[in-house]
């Protein structure tokens, strides 16, 4: 089944403590239906020294957030549905529900 969000799409928070932020979508786990966003859901986590990391100390890691916690932002920048749109050429695309502008192609036709 085809996903509303895809890596790289810019999206709006429309559910939890970070209810409104914007950012990226760095990654998306279809698996657990999750997403990550990039400045969404940070949380410090203590990591004790490697060798990659002789330091140690705390970082800030994005968390990935429920993939229906979130929605693509369409050009005016409010959160939108999003519909699926197979065109004359066989073509797939997403099509944002509020204002009918296409967000991205999903299958080419050959």
């Amino acid at each position: 089944m085809a996903r509303h969000i895809r890596k790289g799409d810019e999206v709006i928070v429309t559910a939890g403590s970070d209810k409104g932020k914007r950012g990226k979508v760095l990654r998306v786990d279809t698996d657990r239906e999750r997403v990550v966003v990039a400045g969404v859901n940070v949380r410090r986590k203590h990591v004790k020294p490697t060798q990659a990391n002789p330091q140690g100390g705390i970082v800030s890691l994005e968390m990935p957030v429920h993939m229906s916690n979130v929605s693509p932002a369409d050009k005016q920048g409010k959160p939108t549905r999003v519909r699926f749109v197979t065109k004359d050429d066989g073509s797939k695309v997403r099509v944002a529900a509020t204002t009918g502008e296409e967000l991205s192609v999903l299958k080419k036709a050959r």
